[in-house]
């Protein structure tokens, strides 16, 4: 996942754009398919309401920021072929590959922001969104750089915004700096709510809940990832 930092960083994203040079199909893609998917990032002040985005009627809207090579989003959107699943990556590599899953397994339900995620989540409407994904972010190990990871005192308001009543918020890291730091923040964030009721519920990833390619280089370097959701607690 590219990070997508804080207001406090001037709103400016750290990390790589870009990597390797793409493969033809992958270029090609970026040129013919994401033209039909892009969501433009909304300027400010702008409002999106998200089902317009999508060419046939959804039940729901789901959100990933910073999808990474888009295999959990894909996989996500193809499992549940009545929601609009929504993008957020900055990092052409990983746009580019989510173009390619969308157009193997011919998927209609997804949109995607190749930018920062936040111009968006301050455009969407209130309570709009159904469930939320932040898997594997940059962990941003420094102290001195913490105010660069996404999941903090910064972000966590807008995703509390637009998120439902009981949508989820799903989190995963393997470094266990971040897992705390994350819990620290969404667990005193009066919002949210964590499900965990037991240590299975951190460590077992849930069925509906695919494997990344960062997870699996996390196992087989030896860490152990942590997986955590959270509920937006009813609007008063």
């Amino acid at each position: 996942m590219t990070d997508q930092s804080s207001p406090d960083s001037s709103n400016r994203l750290f990390g790589r754009r870009k990597g390797r040079p793409l493969r033809k199909r992958r270029t090609e893609l970026l040129d013919t398919l994401l033209p039909t998917l892009e969501i433009p990032v909304p300027a400010a002040g702008a409002r999106v309401d998200p089902h317009s985005l999508f060419a046939k009627p959804v039940r729901d809207v789901w959100l990933e920021v910073g999808f990474g090579s888009g295999h959990h989003l894909a996989w996500q959107a193809g499992q549940n072929p009545d929601v609009g699943v929504i993008g957020a990556e900055p990092f052409v590599n990983g746009v580019a590959a989510l173009l390619g899953l969308v157009e193997d397994d011919r998927l209609d339900n997804v949109r995607v922001l190749p930018d920062d995620a936040r111009p968006l989540l301050d455009a969407l409407p209130d309570a709009s969104i159904g469930r939320a994904f932040v898997l594997f972010a940059d962990p941003w190990p420094k102290k001195r750089h913490n105010d660069r990871r996404f999941i903090g005192p910064e972000n966590l308001p807008r995703l509390a915004r637009v998120l439902k009543d009981g949508a989820e918020l799903r989190l995963a890291s393997d470094d266990m700096s971040l897992v705390r730091w994350m819990l620290e923040h969404t667990v005193k964030h009066p919002d949210f709510e964590w499900t965990a009721r037991g240590p299975s519920d951190w460590r077992v990833r849930p069925a509906d809940w695919p494997p990344t390619r960062y997870e699996e280089k996390a196992i087989a370097a030896g860490r152990k990832p942590v997986f955590l959701r959270f509920v937006r607690k009813p609007r008063a």
